[in-house]
């Protein structure tokens, strides 16, 4: 059996990596990897962290890229790749660009299709935009739908996608959490070198974790989120990191309004590994990122959401994460009850992750098996 992955963003690489690793140890099964390079720098990093070579690599970004730009150049390009490797079923992750043409360019041949991460939703085509619209695609097109959740299944069953097409799997992205944190414990000299990397980090200060890149927290919300954070500083028990994305609508208000705070420290996107050192590291996480909010728990660290809706409300229904939108006054409010209330702190820690144990990959192989 030929499986062809195709993905080429960051989030997608990280949660597409476990299932890369099982198909390439699967006897009877040529895995092909394809990948877009809708994100470059950052793609490239997954893939070196996790051994995965492209057979294919479609180089797609350039500067300023519109979305339908985007889309017609992935279009045009996957065409090929699938008429030339003819495989027998391809897999897509999740809601991006890459993941809904890719998947419409084969069902556009008639190659069946596995939706890794199928079934999230807001109910809302604005939020996140365009991601659930993507999603929504991708799953009418594809004929094996991997939920992450029971919830995921019943948003899938609601729109009369078929319980045969469903199975819920966990979230691949624990497997990848778990992989790379076995890394990090099985080797002590990354574990320094990791250490001596974040020294600037003052072990006396608790430290607050940011990532926000969001297109729909671009303009006020964006400024919303640097107040809170700037008023968080206040704080003299407390510092932030914050990895800031390279979107300009993301690092021209960070930088403006934060960049001349002491205990605010603006630093370059991270590699997964060390961010995933970052996280088992923060007393707290800020984020409107949805990977985030499913590999936290698993580290028992609570989670604020900087959303105003998230298509992954079992992490809110478990109480690992909260919804805090982007008004400065209810992030400071929330972020501050954390800070100041061990006891809310420890019952955050001890809450179950509903995104699954670090097994998913294995699940989705074994159903693609069958």
């Amino acid at each position: 059996m030929k499986v062809m992955t195709i993905f080429g963003t960051r989030p997608e690489a990280i949660k597409m990596a476990p299932v890369v690793r099982r198909l390439i140890d699967a006897p009877g099964v040529n895995s092909v990897v394809c990948v877009t390079g809708q994100h470059r720098q950052m793609l490239d990093q997954v893939l070196e962290l996790f051994g995965i070579e492209p057979h294919h690599d479609l180089d797609v970004m350039t500067h300023a890229q519109s979305l339908n730009a985007l889309a017609a150049t992935v279009m045009a390009r996957i065409d090929r790749v699938l008429q030339e490797e003819r495989p027998d079923r391809v897999l897509v992750h999740g809601d991006t660009t890459t993941a809904k043409v890719a998947a419409l360019a084969a069902f556009h041949l008639r190659i069946p299709v596995g939706h890794v991460e199928a079934g999230l939703r807001t109910g809302d085509l604005q939020q996140p935009w365009p991601e659930e619209m993507n999603r929504r695609v991708v799953d009418i097109v594809s004929d094996l739908l991997f939920a992450p959740t029971e919830t995921a299944r019943q948003n899938l069953l609601a729109e009369n996608l078929g319980s045969k097409r469903i199975a819920v799997t966990g979230n691949t992205v624990i497997d990848a959490l778990f992989d790379t944190l076995g890394q990090i414990d099985a080797n002590v000299g990354l574990k320094h070198a990791l250490e001596r990397r974040f020294d600037f980090l003052d072990r006396g200060r608790r430290t607050i974790l940011v990532t926000g890149h969001r297109r729909e927290n671009f303009g006020s919300g964006f400024e919303g989120i640097c107040d809170a954070l700037a008023r968080l500083a206040d704080r003299d028990d407390v510092e932030v990191v914050y990895p800031v994305h390279l979107n300009p609508n993301v690092r021209g208000p960070v930088t403006e309004r934060l960049g001349e705070r002491s205990n605010i420290h603006l630093i370059e996107p991270l590699d997964y590994l060390p961010f995933v050192y970052l996280m088992s590291r923060a007393e707290l996480i800020l984020t409107d990122s949805g990977g985030i909010q499913e590999e936290a728990p698993s580290l028992g660290k609570p989670v604020l959401v900087m959303r105003e809706v998230t298509e992954r409300p079992e992490a809110v229904d478990a109480g690992t994460v909260r919804l805090v939108g982007t008004d400065a006054e209810r992030i400071v409010s929330v972020a501050s009850a954390y800070l100041d209330d061990p006891a809310l702190r420890e019952d955050a820690s001890r809450k179950s992750n509903p995104y699954g144990d670090g097994k998913a990959s294995h699940r989705i192989l074994k159903e693609i098996l069958q």
